[in-house]
């Protein structure tokens, strides 16, 4: 198949310029980055016996201090009992506090510790470091097409948390 035509169709879906080649090495590039991506928190979180779960949750939870469980739930995108395992870890290991809602009792809000927040910390500058280190290589064109592709790739509800986080930040 021939790269050369602005718009292709190939068995259905419109493709700008790329081969179904094209697209297997960008799956693959992928796949290998968010290895890179999670390498230096993975090393961190393995000596104090925590997985990727664990770094997902401490991240939307300094992204949203107070959130509730159920936000976390629908970001997370995991069970309930999956998240609560993780949750009780965090907790008894003094890394998250969780308070009950003033409006509904029911709701449980969430919040780093002091020292939840030196771990969170510590991921994301691993995590800066190899990030900044990639854009500075690439320059800010390439930045902002990435920036536009992951958001693209995103299913709407996807997309509109992401809006919500980054409303939040300000």
């Amino acid at each position: 198949m021939a790269d050369a035509s602005a718009s292709q169709v190939l068995g259905g879906e419109s493709l700008l310029y790329l081969t179904d080649e094209q697209l297997r090495q960008g799956i693959e590039a992928m796949f290998f980055a968010y290895r890179g991506f999670t390498a230096d928190p993975d090393r961190i979180l393995q000596g104090l016996s925590y997985g990727r779960a664990h770094h997902r949750a401490i991240h939307f939870i300094h992204c949203a201090p107070g959130t509730t469980v159920n936000n976390l739930l629908n970001i997370l995108g995991v069970t309930k009992q999956s998240l609560n395992r993780v949750l009780r870890t965090l907790v008894e290991d003094g890394l998250v506090e969780s308070r009950v809602g003033r409006a509904d009792k029911r709701e449980r809000h969430l919040y780093l510790t002091e020292a939840g927040d030196a771990l969170e910390k510590q991921l994301s500058d691993a995590q800066r470091a190899r990030m900044r280190s990639a854009y500075r290589q690439v320059g800010p064109e390439a930045v902002a097409g990435f920036k536009q592709v992951l958001e693209a790739m995103m299913d709407p509800e996807m997309q509109r948390q992401y809006q919500r986080l980054r409303e939040n930040r300000g």
